[in-house]
């Protein structure tokens, strides 16, 4: 079974999943938020599931961001909708910031780099990859 990372936005959500072993972290996609759900219905049908981890935004100090509240209300989504797969959320600071220097080391160009939705795949990424090294 995968676990998939969300980078959990009001306007999109980036996703990336594991692989079947739980070893490789990989970027899926990047979807409207408004669209997550029946994306993840659509995904959870065809590859399963077995956690949810969600970037959790906050401050450099640890205290809750403006992101947090909307990051609460799709953790009650998720569970709402999904209530046999378990959310975990993970530290989100810097994971934008990472992205985008991690796509300059990777080569792409800048007006790709300025895609957000890619920005939002590879944060997604990176915060599933924390949590890979984490547990």
């Amino acid at each position: 079974m995968r676990i998939l990372a969300l980078d959990y936005g009001k306007k999109r959500t980036g996703l990336a999943v594991t692989d079947p072993l739980q070893l490789i972290a990989s970027g899926l996609t990047t979807v409207l938020t408004h669209e997550l759900i029946p994306y993840l219905r659509k995904y959870i049908a065809q590859e399963p599931v077995e956690l949810f981890v969600i970037g959790e935004p906050k401050n450099l100090d640890g205290e809750a961001t403006h992101g947090t509240a909307l990051v609460q209300e799709c953790i009650r989504i998720l569970q709402k909708n999904f209530p046999d797969i378990p959310v975990k959320k993970m530290d989100e600071r810097f994971t934008s910031k990472m992205a985008v220097r991690s796509l300059i080391d990777s080569g792409v160009k800048k007006k790709d780099r300025q895609n957000k939705a890619l920005v939002d795949e590879v944060s997604a990424t990176i915060i599933l990859q924390e949590y890979l090294q984490y547990r």
